[in-house]
């Protein structure tokens, strides 16, 4: 390797933006995909699994990559747009190759991989993996407090085999800073078995976040490889609407071995959201809005909508009952938009303010009648409340959009992605080689 050239450690460039020569972005890196070799021989970088912003995962070759430097991507002004498939030869550094344990040859002391560096070649645009970052010290919550050290690539064996049991840690400290939505689009493209491992290493409430954007058959594949009490736990931080949705996949016998396993007020809010038509406002709405008593003041209120937890779809209005101010046994009064607490001094009394022109909808109203009624009157969430007049929970917008789209809306390009991207608006040659790949 000649002197001066660059090396680049792969968690530094992870979620770095790419952008193409005119400076507009084409979208983030999310791995490297590289090729190993046999003999010790560093692998060969192929290229870059690059996210846009449809959400797509795309390849881009390293011969198409003009610069790696100040946390950005320099691309040429090609790219192809089809959809990236792992090839059998193919290997993830962040996705399969982090937290993997390995020995070091000289000793054949067992160390874990923290991280990898690739390196340019002289005089080309070729990359390959040069460095292994590693820490000594047994796997697992101590393992931080091991030695660390840099080694060449061939100082080290063990990537080609099949690692059970592999860690996830250093993996997740590199995706830490991802919205709940794109660490759900990272698990969806990882392998059945590394997904299992990064869902085992969140922490619950993370994990719930994460789960309630993954599509179904994702959802039931790692709720079925969590232990029965932890996966009761993931389902009670989950909102009570979303684990409701998930236990309706799961066989009768399964979902009441989980639900025993809540705690009885979680798992009652749920089996609630079980008994209604799936495509009904019942089947659709969250237990859990903002409800306060007529007695409460615009500062309650206030103080409530500022909860980070809640969705913007909730934290949009609040709903007014009378004792007990909780569902599903609070007698509504009327709701309070969260405009109308702004224009109102923080003293006033939500009862004085309540709007009751708005008919809450009853838990039996179909899909189609609860879209219309959110398109009628402009509105992101809406009270649903029975006959005896208690309000029992509220649909939001994001519900029902999840019930409009196609089940595999998530896996769907939002705009039907095309077959290349070019600077200028020119559109590549679809049967242009993937550069050797």
């Amino acid at each position: 390797m000649a002197a001066g050239a660059p090396r680049v450690f792969i968690s530094h460039i992870s979620g770095v933006a790419v952008f193409d020569p005119g400076g507009d972005q084409v979208g983030r890196v999310r791995d490297l995909v590289v090729m190993l070799r046999v003999g010790g021989k560093p692998p060969r970088v192929l290229g870059l699994v690059v996210e846009v912003v449809t959400r797509r995962r795309i390849f881009l070759p390293m011969t198409r990559v003009t610069g790696v430097e100040s946390g950005q991507v320099i691309t040429t002004g090609v790219v192809n747009m089809r959809r990236f498939e792992q090839r059998p030869t193919e290997t993830l550094v962040l996705g399969e190759l982090l937290d993997r344990r390995v020995r070091i040859v000289a000793t054949g002391e067992e160390v874990t991989v923290l991280d990898i560096a690739m390196v340019q070649l002289p005089a080309r645009r070729e990359w390959e993996i040069d460095k292994v970052f590693v820490r000594r010290g047994k796997g697992g919550a101590l393992r931080r407090r091991g030695e660390t050290l840099t080694l060449d690539w061939s100082a080290v064996t063990g990537f080609s085999l099949e690692e059970h049991g592999q860690g996830a840690e250093n993996l997740l400290a590199t995706f830490e800073r991802l919205r709940p939505a794109d660490l759900a689009n990272v698990l969806h493209h990882l392998s059945p078995k590394r997904r299992g491992e990064v869902a085992a290493a969140l922490d619950d409430d993370r994990l719930a976040d994460v789960l309630e954007e993954l599509p179904d058959d994702d959802q039931v594949e790692i709720l079925g490889k969590l232990k029965e009490e932890r996966a009761a736990d993931v389902l009670e931080a989950m909102d009570p609407d979303d684990a409701a949705d998930l236990l309706s996949e799961l066989p009768e016998v399964d979902q009441e071995r989980l639900l025993t396993l809540m705690q009885p007020q979680d798992a009652a809010d749920v089996r609630r959201l079980l008994s209604y038509e799936e495509r009904t406002a019942g089947g659709l709405m969250t237990t859990e809005p903002i409800v306060l008593r007529p007695d409460a003041t615009i500062a309650d209120a206030l103080a409530r909508v500022r909860n980070p937890d809640l969705s913007p779809a909730l934290a949009a209005q609040v709903y007014v009952c009378r004792p007990p101010d909780e569902t599903p046994t609070g007698k509504y009064l009327g709701l309070v938009h969260f405009q109308r607490l702004l224009r109102d001094p923080p003293f006033t009394l939500v009862g004085s303010i309540v709007d009751t022109d708005l008919l809450p909808l009853p838990p039996g109203t179909p899909l189609s009648a609860v879209t219309s009624y959110l398109a009628t009157y402009n509105l992101i969430s809406a009270p649903v409340v029975d006959e005896s007049g208690s309000l029992l929970g509220a649909v939001t917008v994001d519900d029902v959009l999840d019930h409009l789209l196609p089940d595999d809306w998530r896996e769907t390009d939002l705009h039907g992605a095309t077959a290349a991207y070019h600077v200028g608006d020119t559109r590549a040659d679809e049967s242009e080689p993937d550069d050797a790949r």
